[in-house]
């Protein structure tokens, strides 16, 4: 092989190498959409990619490479709402409706996955370690919107709680899929729920 020849055949098999690891990546994305990371096996994946098992294990040696090459591939295409757009907002109220409408779009964008995902959590621990993420980004919106409120005692745990409810996906899936509410009326009866638990008094 001539010197001239040897630089664009290494690009080439490069090139070829590359679009193999990323169909391999994307066939994993849509086989976990669809059937969930618990029923997919790596010959659903190496038959979905259309290459070997042996191939699949040559690129990515173990499920945490495998998993960390996906979620980093799916979380690029799918960006969820950025907290700092929100959390400079003065009143509490505003804060809670503008964070609740953003997250519940990004829900609707990504029910399919976060549905499989959440649904297989307890039975695979890979799918554990990367939802630790996503939880703690709740968790982050979470302070922002109880920050400002002055609350304490019970009426800050209420409020705490009313939150947390009002940002898990299964709270948005109930609402808008199974009780069949747009996601606007969904982002209103939330805000009522939260703003309830600031202001109600207890029974004497």
């Amino acid at each position: 092989m001539s010197d001239k020849k040897r630089p664009y055949r290494m690009r080439r098999r490069a090139e070829l190498e590359e679009q193999t690891r990323r169909r391999i990546t994307e066939s994993t994305v849509a086989l976990h959409e669809e059937v969930g990371p618990a029923r997919t096996s790596i010959s659903a994946i190496a038959e979905r990619a259309g290459v070997r098992r042996s191939t699949v294990y040559r690129h990515f040696p173990d499920e945490n490479a495998l998993f960390a090459a996906c979620s980093s591939h799916w979380r690029a295409a799918n960006p969820p709402p950025d907290p700092r757009a929100w959390a400079a907002i003065e009143d509490p109220a505003a804060r809670t409706e503008i964070a609740l409408r953003e997250l519940y779009a990004f829900y609707g964008r990504t029910q399919t996955m976060y549905g499989s995902l959440l649904r297989d959590e307890p039975l695979v621990p890979t799918v554990q370690r990367l939802l630790r993420d996503f939880h703690g980004y709740l968790r982050t919106i979470e302070g922002d919107l109880i920050a400002g409120r002055g609350l304490r005692g019970r009426a800050g745990i209420r409020t705490r709680a009313a939150i947390g409810h009002a940002l898990a996906f299964p709270t948005w899936h109930s609402l808008t899929l199974e009780q069949g509410l747009a996601d606007d009326d969904a982002v209103a009866l939330m805000c009522l729920l939260v703003e309830g638990a600031a202001c109600a008094r207890p029974k004497r």
